[in-house]
């Protein structure tokens, strides 16, 4: 039997004989990752380039960096007459053990994405059928490239365990951010906010971006609790397990699909992973039905907003296809269900009960004192916006913009002041949002626009209604 240099935990690809257990030492495992606060991450893969790695087990500690885990079914009985040796440049298998190259990997991705080595690495073997008496037995070649600090038997505690692992990374002075570190290592991850800050995605983000694929699902979820992000990264991580996939996301305008686009080719770009973007078309509903292409996955982002026909039609899965569709609530009657949102943790919310029109110019010009112009969006109907708009322009020296759904991104200029019918309004990102007309509006998209913005929002009326109590229900006394 070949036992290779005990320093790495990869392979190329994936295989079920790899996949780890649930056996009684990785149950201590998580366990001591619960306790400890330890994030914790089961048969995963790291993508870089056109490369890609299987980590059946990996932990990381703020203090200490990542610990890497593989497990062997070895027993006394198949290691008792055997001697190691080094093995090298091979991939991990069920005989094998071969890391030689694993952590000038990891490296290599820190260096790309932060420009430095990221964190201490250290490595496990989990050796479920052996324990630490009978390893003693055993041929020292084994001790000698399998040391005992390394390898965590069938009658370790968790206590001992914990032990092994403080002792192989040296404690830091200063606190990693787990958080980074994760979603820089693992991008199918990593959510990309508007200042191009790294987040981790949530458990039940991965929960769904890990899911296999089925027939028809549906992923409700309130505004803002992350659920276009998840999509992306599911269609990215799909099209890097599958590369031959033709995968498409529907997006109810045109402007809409060219926000979506410019996320997907920042997201590729950060990830460095290399994938045929081509082959992840996003296009508004009438393109799509346009079209005769065979798609293996068709995910609908903000299916609430397209024509109930569509849906109906979208429901029909075809060919095999994989349909994913995207409501804009917390429903129940959906398969999956994000629960949180994570953009009204950090937002304040004004209600004025006034004249929206000269309110509307008076928050425009307290906002300008401290932000710029493109930083404000103005939602109400068609006509006031459009009053509101002719009014700026004795009002205030920046310019501002219609917002025409219709239209694609480079044909207006989202670098202005923005004004949009509840129409009209889609996936942009901005501080404040003013909020008119939503006695008449779809509640809907008033809930919408209401998650667009990061800081501030300002709800303006003039009459008690029923949207208005079902804004304060949702959004000013329930802030997650």
């Amino acid at each position: 039997m070949n036992l290779s240099s005990f320093t790495s935990l990869f392979k190329k690809n994936s295989s079920k004989t790899l996949s780890l257990p649930e056996s009684l030492l990785v149950k201590k495992l998580k366990i001591l990752a619960q306790t400890n606060e330890f994030l914790i991450f089961e048969n995963i893969t790291i993508y870089h380039h056109a490369k890609n790695f299987f980590i059946p087990l990996l932990i990381l500690e703020k203090s200490r960096g990542i610990f890497l885990f593989e497990y062997k079914g070895w027993s006394y009985d198949d290691l008792k007459n055997a001697k190691a040796q080094k093995a090298s440049n091979q991939d991990t298998s069920n005989n094998t053990l071969a890391f030689e190259k694993s952590h000038e990997f990891i490296k290599r991705k820190f260096n790309e994405l932060i420009h430095n080595d990221g964190v201490p690495i250290s490595n496990f073997l989990l050796m479920e059928n052996l324990n630490s008496d009978q390893y003693t037995h055993l041929n020292s070649s084994f001790h000698e490239l399998l040391p005992e600090n390394k390898i965590m038997f069938n009658d370790s505690t968790e206590k001992s365990i914990l032990k092994k692992m403080m002792q192989n990374n040296e404690e830091m002075t200063t606190f990693y951010d787990l958080s980074s570190v994760m979603s820089t290592l693992l991008i199918q991850y990593a959510l990309i906010d508007r200042n191009k800050q790294i987040h981790l995605a949530s458990d039940e983000q991965m929960k769904f971006i890990n899911a296999p694929l089925v027939s028809y699902e549906v992923l409700c979820g309130p505004p803002g609790s992350g659920k276009t992000s998840s999509i992306l990264l599911k269609a990215i991580l799909e099209k890097l397990k599958n590369p031959h996939y033709k995968i498409v996301i529907i997006k109810p305008t045109n402007l809409a699909c060219d926000i979506l686009k410019k996320r997907l080719l920042e997201t590729v770009e950060h990830a460095i992973i290399e994938i045929d973007l081509t082959s992840i078309e996003i296009l508004t509903p009438a393109n799509y039905t346009n079209r005769s292409t065979r798609y293996d996955l068709s995910i609908c982002d903000d299916s609430w907003a397209c024509a109930k026909s569509f849906i109906d039609e979208l429901k029909i899965v075809r060919n095999n296809n994989h349909v994913i569709l995207v409501e804009g609530s917390n429903n129940s009657t959906g398969k999956v269900n994000f629960t949180k949102n994570f953009k009204n943790q950090y937002k304040d919310t004004f209600f004025f009960q006034v004249n929206p029109y000269a309110k509307t110019l008076q928050i425009i010009a307290t906002l300008l004192l401290t932000s710029k112009s493109s930083d404000i969006l103005v939602v109400g109907d068609e006509v006031n916006t459009l009053k509101i708009k002719d009014d700026l322009e004795f009002y205030i020296e920046d310019k501002s913009t219609l917002l025409d759904a219709t239209k694609g991104f480079i044909e207006q200029d989202l670098n202005n002041l923005l004004l949009a019918s509840y129409n009209d309004i889609c996936s942009i990102d901005v501080d404040f949002v003013i909020l008119m007309d939503i006695a008449s509006s779809d509640i809907r998209k008033i809930e919408y626009a209401f998650n667009l913005c990061r800081k501030g929002v300002y709800i303006l009326y003039e009459e008690e209604s029923d949207n208005l109590q079902q804004l304060r229900n949702n959004f000013e006394y329930n802030k997650n």
